[in-house]
């Protein structure tokens, strides 16, 4: 299996494809393989690369909670593409992927060509309440293992992917309930229980230049505002909203959400995503 030494852990990833380089950031109940109906569309044309973060196997799950931060886990997309020698990349993340992708633009935004970011934000509105829970199930999921979050995939943001694909949610949670315990406790504690509220980075998202794609569904209640932050605070982002989705939208509406990735990516270069005020409408997408 392909690992790359970075940052003191090996981590695991997949590559498929060829041309301009998609790399794809999963989310906190995900792994690589949540992106795998991405990853089949995406790589007919482009140069597709996913990756497990650390704290999830087959990537190293270091023990120590000090072994995981927001700062490192952008600094492993940035070793990842290093090692890769990708010097450009599109970069598309949801959820805890998506705050790896909007931080890494903030960050390295020579490496950027896009950033899309989608359902982030989650925790942004009572971050205080947020991290009280997080580390709730952060010090449950160490002591008892991951059937402690048997019912954190069953929440109001995740019963419509439930709906939609009965057998891809039952995968999904499968798949979740496979993850390392002390890395998933790990990066609850280490990384989402610290993370700044995207409502902090104002100043930081205002100086973004790359051009942004924000997505987030209209029944992901934790990351509308946020989304709509996003969108309003970083000059020329567009914002798309899945109608009757939650979370996952990747997963729960695959073609919309390709289609609208592919869309963005091939017109990135337009004026259309320039700053707004110099002469170019906001368009269809906001």
């Amino acid at each position: 299996m392909p690992h790359a030494p970075i940052n003191g852990i090996d981590i695991y990833y997949e590559a498929y494809g060829t041309g301009d380089t998609i790399v794809f950031c999963h989310e906190f109940a995900g792994d690589i393989r949540s992106w795998d109906l991405q990853v089949n569309h995406f790589s007919r044309n482009f140069q597709v690369i996913t990756y497990c973060a650390r704290g999830y196997s087959p990537t190293s799950v270091p023990e120590k909670p000090e072994s995981y931060s927001q700062d490192l886990v952008v600094d492993d997309l940035k070793g990842l593409m290093d090692f890769l020698r990708i010097d450009q990349a599109h970069i598309v993340g949801l959820s805890m992927g998506g705050n790896v992708a909007l931080n890494f633009g903030i960050k390295y935004p020579e490496q950027a060509k896009t950033l899309t970011i989608a359902g982030t934000g989650t925790g942004s509105d009572n971050p205080d309440l947020f991290r009280e829970r997080i580390l709730k199930f952060s010090d449950g999921m160490r002591s008892e293992g991951m059937a402690f979050m048997s019912d954190y995939i069953k929440g109001p943001q995740r019963v419509q992917h439930q709906l939609k694909d009965p057998k891809g949610y039952q995968l999904f949670c499968e798949q979740f309930l496979e993850h390392s315990n002390i890395g998933s406790a790990n990066t609850f504690y280490g990384i989402m229980a610290k993370r700044p509220p995207i409502f902090d980075l104002k100043n930081q998202l205002s100086n973004i230049k790359t051009p942004v794609l924000v997505m987030t569904g209209d029944e992901d209640d934790p990351c509308i505002k946020p989304s709509l932050f996003i969108k309003e605070s970083i000059p020329g982002a567009g914002l798309i909203m899945f109608p009757r989705s939650g979370h996952p939208i990747n997963l729960e509406e695959p073609q919309l959400f390709n289609t609208s990735v592919t869309e963005f990516i091939n017109h990135s270069g337009a004026s259309y995503w320039g700053p707004r005020g110099q002469g170019e409408a906001e368009g269809s997408l906001t």
